[in-house]
């Protein structure tokens, strides 16, 4: 059920817009920035890649503009496609990216984008340097910020050799915004089990292998823990969030399915401080994990941009980050308040194979509540159905294929490793 929103006081004249570059029409996410504004009376627009979306049916999205992107596109195209928007809100909006593609995208032609639309005075070459696996990691060193192990092949020979001397298993993830649409070396983050496994992967990723290889940290010496915050252009927080995700699909990799939100000072503090030493502003969205073996928070992806799971996190005074940055950039002041601790989050069509897999293999999270104080459901809302249903009428048949090629893969995995 939707949290009920408490009064805010936008500045209703300003829309704000959805921008995602890439083809993923059910993303959570976009919905739920369109109801949070949208509630409040913002005129929501959104980009999609077609009138039957789920953001292209809510009843608070005034307008959709259907344009298909795949990521491929020359940088000049998406900034033309996007003011040529711009002219057809015919006011100043906020733009809301949901994806690294769009965001650095935003952020490397501010200059042309500034008049039809508001965003963070964010440094031009930051989001891309963050969104890159590599960028991150040399941040993550240059700053004292624990991190995974993690090498960036240059070569097929230099994975041989890695594979020799490598700490199994390992995780293989696309390494730079951008071409991990153009040219993807693996479908999302990638757990590989021996040497075997990653050298006859890494014969499809060409001369020039654009993933990183990462420490695995192992599941049950592990737990995944959430930031998302909205900091303004002296790097200072104006909302910040902590939690702790309870499940993902694919288990322990893939996109948070079930989650709470947990006070967590120290890790709050962590984030901060890293924010404020970069001097990154805008909404962030932070993955960690807790390494048990050495009592350390390891920051695992840093996604310059809302997270699909936002609404897991609002504060006594109704705000969440989306809220925060449109207050924030008209000019307004951004209440403060406590986070709403206990608050759940749950992404309907994914928790539940994701329920099936984290029980068999006797995963717990020790941190979460035993119960919820409050449940935020990714589709279904009270006063939004169509999303939901939209979702369910397009998931179906992509969901089988999903699940059967994860079976493939399995299988392939398993017999690979028996050879």
């Amino acid at each position: 059920m939707a949290s009920r929103s408490a009064p805010v006081a936008v500045d209703r004249s300003v829309p704000g817009l959805i921008v995602k570059i890439g083809d993923y029409p059910l993303h959570h996410g976009g919905v739920g920035a369109i109801r949070s504004l949208g509630r409040l009376g913002v005129p929501m627009y959104a980009i999609t890649e077609d009138s039957w979306t789920p953001a292209a049916v809510s009843r608070y999205l005034r307008s959709g503009f259907v344009w298909p992107t795949t990521g491929t596109e020359r940088a000049e195209e998406l900034v033309a496609g996007l003011l040529q928007i711009g002219r057809r809100i015919g006011r100043p909006a906020v733009l809301i990216p949901t994806d690294e593609e769009a965001a650095v995208l935003i952020a490397e032609h501010a200059e042309e984008l500034a008049g039809p639309f508001l965003f963070p005075p964010v440094e031009s070459g930051l989001p891309r340097r963050l969104a890159s696996k590599q960028g991150l990691h040399e941040l993550c060193v240059e700053h004292g910020v624990p991190s995974p192990a993690a090498l960036f092949p240059a070569s097929y020979e230099e994975i041989e050799k890695y594979a020799s001397v490598a700490a199994f298993p390992l995780v293989a993830k696309n390494r730079e915004a951008f071409e991990r649409r153009r040219h993807p070396a693996v479908h999302g983050t990638t757990r590989i089990k021996g040497p075997r496994e990653l050298l006859e992967l890494a014969k499809a990723w060409g001369p020039s292998p654009g993933v990183i290889l990462q420490e695995y940290l192992p599941r049950d010496q592990a737990e995944d823990w959430i930031v998302h915050a909205y900091f303004d252009a002296e790097s200072t927080p104006l909302a910040l969030f902590t939690g702790v995700k309870v499940r993902s699909w694919p288990p322990h990799a893939g996109m948070t399915a079930n989650a709470y939100v947990v006070d967590n000072p120290e890790l709050a503090a962590m984030a901060a401080q890293f924010i404020k030493q970069i001097g990154f502003c805008g909404i962030i969205d932070l993955d960690w994990r807790f390494d048990r073996r050495d009592g350390r928070y390891k920051l695992l992806d840093f996604n310059p941009r809302m997270g699909a799971q936002f609404r897991l996190f609002e504060n006594e005074a109704g705000i969440d980050v989306v809220r925060a940055q449109h207050l924030d950039l008209t000019g307004r002041q951004v209440p403060e308040g406590e986070q709403l601790a206990g608050r759940r989050f749950i992404v309907e069509n994914i928790d539940l194979p994701a329920f099936a897999a984290y029980r068999r293999s006797g995963y717990t999270t020790p941190h979460a509540p035993r119960r919820a104080s409050g449940t935020e459901l990714a589709w279904a809302a009270r006063d939004d159905m169509k999303p939901f249903f939209t979702m369910l009428a397009r998931f179906v048949r992509p969901g089988v294929r999903h699940v059967r090629q994860l079976w493939r893969d399995r299988r392939r995995a398993a017999a690979a490793a028996a050879e």
